[in-house]
């Protein structure tokens, strides 16, 4: 006896498309001697689970019925799946062949006593950025919110994960957090959880080649400070606006680290506010400004350092720059975006990969060539056996 049946998850958000395509990742379920076992029918369908995913709006902050739906769907694939929570709603994704670990619910996961065993791991988010809009495909592109950054990658991780299963490889893992679009607050709770990998393969959009390095961020504020008076009469007020444009201007002219990898540190200003009316001299004004850092953080304040003499500079965030393992026979790349990688150091020496372009994450018609994901799928293959090969050569 042959039946077909598929899981249906209630959410208010989930859009009409999701329960087509729940239907095309059926589960073969045979019944032999009164039980009911189950077991896959098919390989992934690559583009099946992008546009199942995409249809659900997993804006960052609300990435519960994605991950719900995720969880599910991997074990129904075979995986053991941790639920670990990283706040009341939202909680990143551990999995493994089940031979590795027991299953546990987020309810029942205690980070002290939980350890995940494989060798390599891939990773990726599934957050996105704001506005939600559905999948539909045109030729050989699917589109919609995170087709491209990155559900289309977690997908192509899925796929190869399960290929390996299949073939036997327990040794290969998945990790799926929430919220690297918004501070990375997922992966910093998953580090808690890393014990024994020995590469992580993180998956951002870049045109399937590996990385070498990538930049940090650095971003900061400058205020400037002054004093109020009658626009009619300015000598009697001390214009904050006046301060920071000649602090920005200052700024143009600074020498900023320089490496000989990721080239040298750039920036943009990225927000700017000040003054109280037209009429008035300005007391206050202030600009947030991200600087994209090739060293660590503390050169580029030594280099700004001398703009306090007309503003005060507060620190708002640091990501460091990363040089990252690769392996010969891929094409390799700088990239100049910050990823989860500096907060997941527990996991091991980082790699990066995906398909789809950096240039068209986040756009209004995002999208991932889907010859790109199929082709993901073999290089995340490739690439896992490759580094376990070298795991096995090394004890030899």
């Amino acid at each position: 006896m042959v039946a077909f049946s598929y899981r249906t998850y209630a959410a208010t958000d989930v859009c009409h498309e999701v329960a087509k395509w729940v239907c095309g990742l059926c589960v073969l379920r045979v019944d032999r001697r009164g039980q009911d076992r189950s077991v896959t029918a098919a390989a992934v369908d690559i583009v099946a689970l992008t546009r199942a995913l995409v249809d659900i709006d997993s804006t960052t902050g609300r990435e519960g019925d994605a991950g719900r739906w995720l969880a599910g769907y991997l074990r129904e694939r075979g995986f053991s799946v941790t639920e670990q929570p990283v706040d009341h709603s939202r909680f990143n994704i551990i999995a493994t062949p089940k031979s590795e670990v027991g299953s546990l619910k987020s309810d029942e996961l205690q980070t002290s006593d939980f350890r995940l065993q494989p060798s390599v791991v891939l990773s990726t988010h599934f957050d996105c950025v704001p506005p939600f809009f559905p999948s539909r495909v045109d030729g050989d592109r699917l589109y919609g919110r995170g087709a491209c950054d990155a559900k289309g990658i977690l997908a192509a991780q899925v796929a190869a994960a399960d290929r390996l299963r299949r073939d036997g490889e327990s040794r290969v893992g998945l990790l799926f957090v929430v919220g690297e679009e918004r501070g990375s607050d997922g992966a910093r709770k998953a580090n808690d959880a890393a014990n024994g990998s020995r590469y992580l393969i993180d998956g951002e959009p870049t045109d399937n080649r590996l990385g070498l390095a990538t930049r940090g961020i650095l971003r900061v504020k400058l205020r400037a400070g002054g004093r109020a008076a009658h626009s009619s009469s300015p000598e009697l007020g001390d214009s904050a606006i006046d301060k920071l444009i000649d602090a920005l201007v200052d700024l143009r002219s600074i020498a900023l680290p320089h490496d000989d990898v990721l080239g040298r540190t750039h920036y943009s200003i990225g927000l700017i506010a000040g003054g109280v009316a037209p009429n008035v001299v300005s007391p206050s004004a202030d600009a947030e400004i991200m600087f994209r850092t090739v060293s660590d953080g503390a050169e580029v304040r030594k280099a700004i350092r001398r703009l306090e003499d007309r503003v005060t500079i507060e620190h708002v965030i640091e990501v460091p720059p990363v040089k990252l393992t690769t392996v010969p026979g891929f094409e390799a790349a700088v990239f100049p975006y910050t990823t989860d990688i500096p907060f997941l150091t527990g996991w091991g020496a980082p790699l990066l990969f995906g398909p789809g372009s950096i240039r068209v994450a986040h756009a209004a018609d995002e999208y991932v060539s889907i010859t790109e994901l199929h082709a993901a799928a073999d290089h995340y293959v490739t690439l896992a056996r490759a580094l376990l090969a070298q795991l096995s050569s090394a004890r030899l």
